[in-house]
C-alpha cells in the first residue's frame, strides 16, 4: 500500500524532475536559437511554423534524449537535501527498512520509464518527422555521404555500385550495374560516372562498357559513350541524413533496417543502435535510480555539492561507456542490441555494490 512517505517522495521526485527537464530544455532552445537564427531569418520561415514545427518538436526530442541523466541529477539533488536535513535518518530511525525507503523511488521511476518508452517509440519519431521536414524545407540541411565502395540491391537480382557518391548533384564515380538470374551473371555495365537527371527522371551513364551473357555463358561486349535510362534507384539509396531514422516509427525502422541489410548498406549497425536504444535508454532510469539513491541518501560533509560532483562523474562515465560500446557495434561488428544494453548491465552491478554500502 502507498503510504504518506511514498506520496511525499514521489511528489518530490516528479516535481523536481519536471522543473529540471524544463530548465534544461529551455537552455537548449536558447542555444539553438542563437546558433540557427541567421538560417531561420534567411529562410523566411513563418514564425508559427518555427515554433510549432521546429521548436516544439525540438523540445520533445531533446527532453527525451537527456531524460535518463536528468532523472539521475533529480534524485541526487532532492535526496541530498533530504539527507542534509536529517529526514532520511529520521525515517530509518523510525523502523523503516532501507529497502522500504527506496520503494517510492522505483515507483516514480517506473512511471517515468513507461512515459519515456511511449515517447521514444511513438511521440518522438512523429516529432522528429515534422522537425526533419521543416529543416529540409527551410534550413536546407544537406545529405552527407562519407561511405565509399557502396553496393545496393536496387531490385531483386540487380546490384548497383558507386565508388563515391555526391548527393548535392545526385551523381557518382566508377558506377557499375549487375543483373543476376538463378545465381548466374546475365548483364554487367561498368561506367566512369552516372548522374540523375531530375527533369527527365533518368540516369545519364557516361563512358560505359556493357557486357551481356546468354544462357551458354557467351559474352557480348558493347561500348557506349552515353546511356540515358530509367533505373529503380535515387539519392536516398546511397545518401541519407543521419537524422532520418530518428523520424521512423518502430515498424517502419525495422523494415528500413532489413531493406538496408539486403541492399548491402554499411550503416546497418548504426540504424540498429537507434532502434534498440529506444528501449534501453528509458530502462537505464532504473539503474541510475539505484545508484543515485545509494549515493545521495548518506549525510556527509560537502553535502549536495559533493553528491552532485559524484553524479556528474558517474554520468560522464556512463555516457563514455555507452559511446564506446555503440562505436564498437558500428565499426567492429559488435551486436548492436548487446552494445546498447551493456552499460545498463555494468552499472546495475555498480548500483548493487553502492546499495550494499549505503547507510542503513
Amino acid at each position: 500500500m502507498i503510504k504518506k512517505l511514498d506520496i511525499y517522495i514521489i511528489r518530490k521526485f516528479l516535481a523536481t524532475f519536471l522543473f529540471m527537464i524544463g530548465a534544461f530544455v529551455l537552455i537548449a532552445v536558447v542555444f539553438d536559437v542563437s546558433e540557427n537564427i541567421d538560417e531561420l531569418v534567411k529562410a523566411r520561415a513563418p514564425w508559427y511554423q518555427i515554433i510549432t514545427d521546429y521548436y516544439v518538436n525540438f523540445c520533445f526530442y531533446f527532453g527525451t534524449l537527456l531524460s535518463s541523466f536528468i532523472v539521475f541529477l533529480t534524485i541526487i539533488w532532492f535526496t541530498s537535501k533530504l539527507a542534509q536535513q536529517s529526514e532520511i535518518i529520521a525515517v530509518l530511525s523510525g523502523g523503516v527498512s532501507y529497502a522500504r525507503f527506496i520503494r517510492p523511488y522505483f515507483i516514480a521511476s517506473g512511471i517515468l520509464v513507461a512515459v519515456l518508452l511511449f515517447f521514444s517509440h511513438v511521440v518522438v519519431p512523429k516529432a522528429n518527422r515534422q522537425k526533419y521536414e521543416f529543416e529540409v524545407n527551410y534550413m536546407k540541411d544537406p545529405i552527407t555521404v562519407t561511405e565509399k565502395n557502396m553496393h545496393r540491391e536496387i531490385e531483386p537480382g540487380t546490384i548497383a555500385y558507386f565508388y563515391a557518391f555526391r548527393p548535392e548533384n545526385v551523381s557518382g564515380d566508377n558506377f557499375s550495374l549487375e543483373k543476376w538470374k538463378d545465381g548466374k551473371l546475365t548483364y554487367k555495365l561498368i561506367a566512369g560516372s552516372a548522374q540523375y537527371l531530375k527533369e527527365t527522371g533518368q540516369w545519364r551513364i557516361m563512358n560505359a562498357q556493357v557486357r551481356t551473357y546468354n544462357e551458354s555463358g557467351a559474352e557480348r561486349l558493347e561500348m557506349r559513350a552515353q546511356i540515358d535510362t530509367i533505373l529503380p534507384m535515387d539519392e536516398q539509396d546511397f545518401g541519407l541524413r543521419s537524422e532520418i531514422t530518428s523520424a521512423m516509427a518502430y515498424d517502419e525502422l525495422s523494415e528500413f533496417i532489413e531493406a538496408q541489410r539486403l541492399g548491402g548498406s554499411g550503416r546497418v549497425a548504426e540504424f540498429e543502435v537507434e532502434l534498440y536504444s529506444r528501449t534501453a535508454s528509458p530502462f537505464s532510469i532504473f539503474v541510475l535510480t539505484l545508484i543515485g539513491v545509494s549515493i545521495a541518501s548518506r549525510k556527509q560533509r560537502g553535502g549536495i555539492g559533493m553528491h552532485l560532483m559524484l553524479a556528474v562523474i558517474i554520468g560522464f562515465v556512463f555516457v563514455f561507456i555507452s559511446r564506446m560500446t555503440t562505436v564498437s557495434a558500428m565499426n567492429l561488428g559488435f551486436p548492436a542490441w548487446l552494445a546498447v544494453w551493456i552499460p545498463n548491465v555494468l552499472f546495475t552491478g555498480v548500483g548493487m555494490f553502492l546499495y550494499s554500502r549505503a547507510q542503513k
